[in-house]
């Protein structure tokens, strides 16, 4: 493991302690609890991974396999179950390599998100990656209904070297996609970041505005690759994935970008959202820098969240 990631696993099995001794230490007293495996036992088991976050469909599969499993291999001892269970729950996870075919391909990335959850600060940090892989970045700044968030983008577009395309607070935000295509055109851009509005007067307003976005991109670049980025910040629970069902009515996502792992009780969210969107977290992020947005690797993930070396 190289360095850098050895420095992220343990930021990330930090920032997962609170969820580790919500679903883990629980687990771990069913494993202890009981004697046999019956149905009181994979009740109990059920209850704390959906107490833990985990979500009721992902659950419900990472359950159905492991009671195959044990019957298949004629498991008798609860304490067996483990490793099985954290297998299933990596297997519940796992992103193909397309996920990031995006990285290889002129693409256009639409980054979403409601305000608050760190949408910004990713949209900045996901074009210092880029740019240090060798592409060629331009960030659109379209959520001009926030002055900071333009501000904030600057700030970041000067930290990682990459050139911004910006209007004035209150202009129209397609329109500010607009001249970012024409320039990532014009420019040949590898990758163009566009951070958008996460709240507008209303929330039909701001759908309105992404569904424009959108008719702009694919009128205007028809051949660009496409990935649409939703932030949801790992602290909220459920309500991610509310957020993120909501957005999906309007705009198709190809991934998520979970913020704010550092220090949450509600880690398992990203489980549940995989499983019940059908869409892949491809960032997890546990800090403010640069290096604390990472792409998502179920196997470091799970460890983190077990607290296997």
């Amino acid at each position: 493991m190289s360095e850098e990631k050895k420095g992220f696993f343990s930021r990330l099995k930090q920032g997962l302690s609170k969820t580790r001794n919500n679903i883990v230490h629980g687990m771990d007293s069913v494993f202890k609890g009981y004697s046999r495996i019956d149905e009181d036992f994979y009740e109990e088991l059920e209850e704390v991974l959906i107490m833990g976050d985990i979500g009721v469909n992902a659950t419900g599969e990472i359950m159905e396999r492991l009671r195959k499993q044990v019957k298949e291999q004629r498991i008798k001892e609860p304490q067996e179950c483990r490793e099985l269970l954290i297998e299933n729950i990596k297997e519940q996870m796992r992103v193909g390599e397309t996920a990031y075919e995006f990285e290889n391909k002129q693409s256009v990335i639409l980054v979403i998100g409601v305000n608050g959850v760190g949408k910004t600060t990713s949209v900045g940090k996901l074009a210092g990656k880029l740019k240090d892989k060798g592409k060629r970045v331009l960030i659109a700044a379209a959520d001009t209904f926030r002055a900071a968030a333009v501000e904030q983008l600057e700030e970041w577009s000067n930290r990682a070297g990459v050139e911004i395309i910006k209007a004035n607070t209150g202009s129209d935000p397609a329109s500010v996609i607009f001249d970012a295509v024409s320039a990532a055109k014009s420019r040949n851009v590898d990758v163009l970041i566009c951070d958008t509005a996460g709240r507008l007067h209303n929330k039909r307003n701001l759908m309105e505005e992404l569904k424009k976005i959108n008719r702009i991109i694919e009128r205007e670049f028809p051949d660009a690759h496409r990935e649409n980025l939703i932030v949801l910040d790992g602290t909220t629970g459920q309500n991610a994935l509310m957020q993120a069902r909501e957005f999906g009515e309007v705009t198709d996502l190809t991934g998520i970008i979970l913020t704010k792992m550092d220090g949450t009780a509600k880690g398992g969210i990203a489980v549940a959202i995989q499983s019940e969107l059908k869409v892949p977290v491809k960032y997890i992020g546990v800090g403010e820098t640069i290096e604390d947005l990472q792409k998502f690797d179920s196997e470091q993930f799970v460890n983190a969240l077990f607290d296997i070396e």
